[in-house]
């Protein structure tokens, strides 16, 4: 059977809005989770701490489950009625992707010397001048922290299968398309989505790296 290049564009088209929403919001969370916590001393943060690390190896078919029974008929958010649209999807890829943003922001942001941030703090930095002067100097690994995030975002298949129900020109992006393919014996389909897929991962990634090393030469 031949390769339908118009569903093809359809889903990569719709796998960027899905994993590019999910991204721009994990980073956000992340990063100000990450930031919060190795900046600040409060009660229970040694079990925060434990429930970011957990959450950094979180199965995505648990995810895709809790999810699930959250936004489900009968489950709590269910009167919102986005089970199996993008807007369930691009929920289950931010919970599979801040812990991992936070984890590694957090360890960065740990790795400073305290020496440096008391002085900065004597100098008069605090509340967001902290956060940017930290963030410059932290760079290369809050970029890394971004392209693990992405990895885990753009690899994932069981949790938005599970919570998007891999519906044609709706909630079908190139994971679930693939593996869908896959089963139905058309491996040509399979294979381009496969490829393109690899395509656009390597050209994100290649292109945060390239940022990364001129970062880093600066």
């Amino acid at each position: 059977m031949p390769v339908n290049y118009s569903e093809i564009f359809n889903i990569i088209l719709l796998t960027f809005k899905v994993s590019g929403t999910a991204l721009l919001f994990s980073v956000i969370l992340g990063f100000s989770l990450g930031f919060f916590v190795a900046l600040n001393k409060f009660p229970g943060k040694k079990i925060l701490v434990a429930v970011i690390n957990t959450g950094m190896g979180l199965p995505p078919v648990v995810v895709g489950l809790l999810v699930l029974l959250f936004l489900w008929r009968g489950g709590p958010l269910g009167f919102l009625e986005i089970i199996y649209t993008p807007i369930a999807m691009v929920i289950a890829q931010i919970i599979l992707a801040t812990p991992i943003i936070s984890g590694l922001t957090m360890a960065a942001i740990q790795q400073v010397p305290q020496k440096m941030i008391w002085q900065a703090r004597a100098l008069g930095a605090r509340g967001l001048n902290l956060v940017w002067l930290l963030m410059r100097e932290t760079r290369l690994s809050l970029l890394a922290a971004v392209m693990a995030g992405f990895g885990g975002i753009i690899s994932e298949v069981g949790a938005v299968m599970m919570v998007g129900g891999n519906i044609k020109d709706q909630t079908r992006v190139m994971t679930t398309a693939i593996v869908l393919e896959a089963q139905r014996g058309e491996i040509n389909m399979a294979v381009a989505l496969g490829l393109v897929l690899l395509a656009l991962s390597f050209s994100v990634n290649l292109g945060l790296t390239i940022i990364q090393q001129r970062v880093k030469n600066r």
